[in-house]
């Protein structure tokens, strides 16, 4: 039985993450690397759940379960007995080898080793562990508390028990989960960033922004527009998956669109700097 979690990386997505676990009633371990670090996510978890009780979206009692169900950490050896650990720090694939090889010394043998990653192999990492069968992708949508999908990739020695156990822990977070293959960007980041991508070259051609956003927003239904969201995401973002997908697959349709290069080269990332195709 699932009950306890550990989280690695307290930013936005990992306290997102933490919060949606302990809002299902889990026990929760948010860890990073400083406490200081930790002790912001939860401050990030506080903020949020104030806004909800303001808005009367939570009750007091709701306010303070989620709360006490959460603890943080700067030490590993606090989760070595949870039951599933996974991994939000950043898409750097060195740097998530290196949690993977400390989760898998210091975690019981029992413990699934979990990773949120958007783009990066699943099968590469669980090469850094002497449990490969229990390793598998688990890649929630930010913000993780209110986005509903959960992308679950199994590697190519991912048991068949572990994927139940992922499917099942998935449904009582109360989330919708796709089976996506373990290739560069599963799903969601093989399809939404090439569309972006696409309509970067669009206003590289001289298309208006607006222009774009507009016709995706009224003429397929779109909520937003491709480049209202690629600013969202972060161009940063958007490039680090888009170079990903070209390496991956050494494929000219992944080639990301120099504009795209030259906006983060200036440091206009989007929504996080005021200022991407957009100002805000």
């Amino acid at each position: 039985m699932i009950k306890n979690i550990m989280v690695i990386g307290a930013g936005l997505m990992g306290s997102g993450i933490a919060q949606a676990f302990a809002t299902a009633n889990y026990n929760v371990i948010l860890l990073d690397s400083k406490y200081e670090f930790a002790q912001k996510g939860l401050d990030n978890i506080k903020s949020i759940l104030s806004s909800k009780l303001e808005k009367n979206k939570i009750t007091k009692e709701q306010f303070d379960s989620i709360l006490n169900l959460i603890k943080i950490s700067d030490n590993y050896e606090d989760g070595k007995d949870v039951d599933i650990a996974i991994e939000a720090v950043n898409e750097n694939i060195e740097l998530k080898k290196e949690v993977f090889r400390k989760l898998d010394s210091i975690c019981n043998e029992k413990t699934i080793l979990t990773s949120n990653t958007s783009t990066l192999s699943i099968t590469s990492l669980a090469s850094e562990t002497k449990r490969k069968d229990k390793v598998i992708g688990m890649h929630f949508f930010i913000p993780a508390p209110v986005m509903k999908l959960v992308e679950i990739i199994p590697s190519l020695n991912t048991s068949a028990e572990t994927l139940e156990v992922v499917k099942e822990l998935t449904k009582k977070l109360d989330k919708i989960f796709v089976i996506a293959k373990d290739f560069p960007g599963f799903i969601v980041n093989r399809l939404a960033p090439t569309m972006w991508n696409e309509a970067m070259f669009l206003v590289m051609e001289g298309v208006e922004p607006e222009d774009i956003d507009n016709a995706m927003k009224y003429g397929t239904n779109m909520a937003m527009g491709p480049l209202e969201l690629a600013d969202f995401a972060g161009l940063d973002t958007v490039l680090a998956v888009m170079q990903s997908l070209y390496n991956g697959f050494n494929d000219q349709k992944y080639r990301p669109c120099p504009l795209l290069i030259k906006m983060v080269e200036a440091g206009k990332l989007g929504r996080k700097t005021c200022e991407g195709f957009y100002k805000y």
